[in-house]
């Protein structure tokens, strides 16, 4: 546990008040509100308590696959033995984190924990990371995002290499993004950089690439870093060094081989001499999926998945990984996605046939389906009907029913179902 203030206790419980009046307010919400009242009234907490951990902070930040990443990093950690602080991927934000060491702090302000390892959004993290040293800072990737709040890709890569700079170890790089290969060319001479990436024969078996902005032209070599040797389903092979190490993934697709093989390097990076292969085998198996991330609940009885998709890349990622023939599929788009036209350029074609079209954006997002040749059952803008006549529906011909949403859509469905604890 490190060192806390006395002069952050009214702060505190400051905080400790507003959360229990949300929670009053909202059962299972609020979590935001705590963190910028805190941030207002004590600005200099969440820095402070940043960068008190004993072991230091390590930050894993990018476009897509920060919080599979995270999860799965800190499951490494703990299975080394390292006491590992580390935040919900819908905290990811200034007042989120601080909302987070609030969750876990004593009455003055103290965090327990040895390391903090922490999923940042892009955008806030080059804020929060002002003043604050990183341990290791883990680049994920740089995509063409959301066109309303991203819409640049040179502003994003900006961004993550302010975050990069923070770090005072090591700076741990996806070496198939060639934004992120620019930023490790920049990073101090005593900062070590490591990388990870995927095999040739990854790329080949991906005809519509892996999603990033700009990717170089040559794959990582075989013990130049943590290289992704394949993905069959959920079953992976990495090269250590030039060691096959299989893991079984949390979901189907390549974009959460390429999460695990971030946060093996990560760990490798973190641990040194400490790292054990097969300690991080056992633990990146073991791991369920993230918070809607290729997530599979029981529902009413039933088993469910869920897909999130945020960007272009994700979206065309996560139709991609939904396995051929799937009968019975529910797709949501809600107010978050305010200009839809980034889902354009993703391909759907794949789904075939979508029982309903629900969300706020219903319409646009039928209309979207329909020009890729997808079969519309049914639109139904009300979500709650659209989600219980979903489930209502007799068990899938093919396949496990799937409800592919937006975030918006994703809190929306989980609230009514009843799914309201964090991760």
């Amino acid at each position: 546990m490190h060192a806390g203030s006395l002069r952050y206790g009214p702060a505190i419980l400051v905080g400790r008040l507003t959360r229990f009046a949300a929670r009053l307010r909202k059962p299972g919400g609020g979590s935001a509100v705590p963190g910028l009242v805190v941030n207002r009234i004590a600005p200099g907490y969440l820095k402070r308590t940043l960068s008190g951990f004993p072991q230091g902070l390590v930050v894993v930040t990018g476009s897509s696959g920060k919080s599979t990443t995270t999860k799965m990093l800190v499951a490494v950690l703990r299975a080394h033995g390292v006491d590992v602080f580390t935040n919900p991927s819908t905290a990811n934000i200034s007042q989120g984190l601080t909302s987070a060491l609030l969750e876990r702090a004593d009455w003055r302000g103290r965090v327990p924990g040895e390391m903090a390892v922490l999923e940042m959004d892009e955008g806030h993290g080059a804020l929060v990371m002002q003043g604050v040293d990183a341990r290791t800072v883990t680049l994920m990737n740089v995509m063409v995002d959301q066109v309303d709040r991203f819409h640049d890709s040179e502003m994003v890569a900006g961004m993550l290499a302010r975050i990069a700079a923070r770090a005072r170890e090591s700076v741990v790089v996806n070496a198939d993004d060639a934004y992120l290969e620019q930023i490790a060319g920049r990073v101090g001479a005593d900062v070590a950089v490591r990388r990870f990436g995927v095999s040739e024969a990854v790329v080949v078996a991906s005809p519509r690439g892996l999603g990033y902005a700009k990717t170089v032209e040559t794959r990582l070599g075989s013990g130049d870093g943590v290289r992704l040797e394949s993905v069959d389903g959920r079953e992976a092979v990495l090269d250590d060094q030039g060691s096959a190490v299989a893991v079984t993934l949390p979901a189907r697709g390549t974009h959460y081989g390429i999460d695990a093989t971030a946060a093996y390097a990560t760990a490798r990076a973190v641990l040194g001499d400490r790292f054990d292969p097969t300690t991080a085998a056992a633990a990146l198996s073991a791991i369920p999926a993230v918070f809607g991330r290729g997530e599979r609940v029981t529902v009413r009885g039933q088993e469910v998945d869920f897909v999130l998709v945020q960007n272009t890349a994700s979206y065309q990622l996560n139709v991609d990984s939904i396995e051929a023939g799937t009968s019975d599929i529910l797709f949501a788009i809600g107010s978050d996605v305010r200009d839809p036209s980034y889902f354009w350029p993703a391909d759907a074609s794949s789904l075939g046939r979508v029982s309903i079209v629900s969300g706020s954006k219903s319409a646009e997002a039928a209309l979207m389906l329909s020009y890729d040749g997808v079969a519309i059952d049914r639109v139904e803008p009300d979500l709650a009907t659209a989600v219980d006549d979903f489930l209502a529906a007799p068990a899938p011909a093919s396949g496990t029913k799937t409800i592919v949403f937006s975030a918006d859509s994703m809190r929306r469905t989980r609230a009514h179902l009843g799914l309201t604890g964090a991760e």
